[in-house]
């Protein structure tokens, strides 16, 4: 029993023991508040680049507004009831005179220096009011017409002495003041950070996003299926595997530049269409989207497949019916890491010329068009000082769209994930 208790009796904590066991503990205290510490400056750095794109982009949705009282029914004007088109309608309110009109009642309440600080194309937004609601042309309406680019900056208190006396003036009187701009949701590109608008760019991104999900997911899931499933392991699928993960890691202008050589060439007319960025998008993400397929695939538990082919599945149906939905959780992640990174790429869409300048909606896949990185990168780059809380506003809507199209992507992720 001496000899057992002796064999077995706890190690003697000696100075040095101690002196390594202190030290391992402050190693791991040292180790934990690194890791703290990362984690806090990361946060940080995150709120202080959403406090500061939020703090600029919210005055990107506003901007400065006359309030002039217009009498349509001393003004002469009249609609013919069958003129339909909003472009029509336009036409034929400038032919009767409508930017003189408005010119006349905007110096009326402003004053000669105040009326000529109404933006030029205050008229075409008076006739689109007149277009939605006809029976403005029988009644005083109170309209709400953008100013000038410099005397919004005088506004904000820049430009020049005279341009912050006159809006300061106008301020005071309540005839100036800064609104919030639907119109910025709903309107394309435009040399007056005024007018500008968000709508034209946004929809070129959704068409493209549609261009490249469409392309993507299918060739590449059905790519990482025949990999993993039926391809025979000999040189050459060791070589597409290589070649695939190499292309994964190909920055994004050799993309640019391969859509410029072989998709321009292909379709010469269809230069900056959404057509044409989803294509050379696509490109960009499949790699991405193989990859995450086939880690997917493979994490699928044999047993599956031995199960399903033990009741007389056939290989297809193994794979279609039990596999593929089993690891179709792994490769949504997968493509929602692909098409997060396609929606805020702008060097290869610059490279096939999607930065031109389109102050019209696309209308379909093969019209001009832009998209929100562009469109960002473009304003970013003007001198006006307005486009400076525009373009952070864009940011703003670029990552709502981000995370919009991220949710429903996990949402049909979460709601396809099963457990075994």
């Amino acid at each position: 029993m001496s000899e057992s208790a002796e064999t077995f009796r706890a190690p003697t904590r000696t100075p040095a023991f101690e002196a390594r066991l202190k030290k391992r503990y402050a190693s791991e205290r040292r180790f934990k508040a690194l890791g703290l510490t990362a984690i806090l400056v990361s946060v940080a750095v995150l709120l202080f680049l959403l406090t500061t794109m939020v703090a600029n982009g919210i005055g990107g949705f506003q901007r400065a507004e006359l309030r002039v009282p217009v009498d349509f029914t001393q003004a002469g004007l009249s609609l013919d009831p069958s003129l339909t088109d909003p472009v029509d309608i336009q036409q034929s309110l400038q032919g009767q005179g409508l930017p003189q009109v408005i010119e006349f009642f905007a110096a009326k309440e402003l004053g000669d220096a105040g009326g000529a600080e109404v933006s030029g194309d205050a008229w075409r937004e008076v006739a689109a009011a007149i277009a939605e609601d006809p029976g403005l042309l029988r009644r005083a309406e109170t309209m709400y017409l953008p100013a000038s680019s410099d005397l919004a900056a005088g506004l904000s208190g820049e430009g020049s002495a005279e341009e912050r006396a006159l809006a300061d003036r106008l301020s005071d009187e309540g005839k100036l003041a800064n609104r919030f701009d639907i119109g910025f949701l709903e309107r394309s590109d435009a040399t007056d950070p005024q007018a500008v608008g968000i709508w034209g760019a946004l929809k070129g991104s959704m068409l493209t996003m549609f261009v490249t999900l469409l392309l993507a997911f299918p060739i590449g899931v059905l790519a990482a299926l025949y990999l993993e499933e039926y391809a025979p392991k000999n040189r050459w699928t060791d070589l597409i595997e290589v070649s695939i993960n190499n292309l994964a890691a190909v920055p994004s202008i050799i993309f640019g530049l391969l859509g410029l050589a072989v998709f321009l060439w292909i379709f010469p007319n269809m230069r900056s269409a959404p057509l044409i960025g989803g294509m050379t998008l696509a490109l960009m993400t499949m790699p991405v989207i193989v990859i995450a397929g086939r880690n997917a695939i493979k994490a699928v538990p044999p047993s599956i497949r031995d199960g399903a082919l033990a009741i007389g599945a056939s290989p297809v149906q193994v794979v279609f019916h039990h596999v593929l939905p089993l690891a179709l959780p792994g490769i949504l992640t997968g493509t929602i890491i692909g098409m997060a990174r396609a929606l805020g790429e702008t060097a290869p869409l610059l490279m096939i010329g999607m930065r031109a300048f389109v102050a019209t909606p696309p209308s379909g896949f093969t019209s001009p068009a832009t998209v929100l990185p562009v469109q960002i990168f473009l304003w970013s780059d003007e001198i006006d000082r307005g486009f400076v809380e525009r373009t952070s506003a864009a940011i703003i809507v670029l990552l709502l769209f981000l995370l919009v199209m991220n949710g429903l992507a996990i949402y049909l992720r979460n709601k396809f994930e099963k457990t075994w």
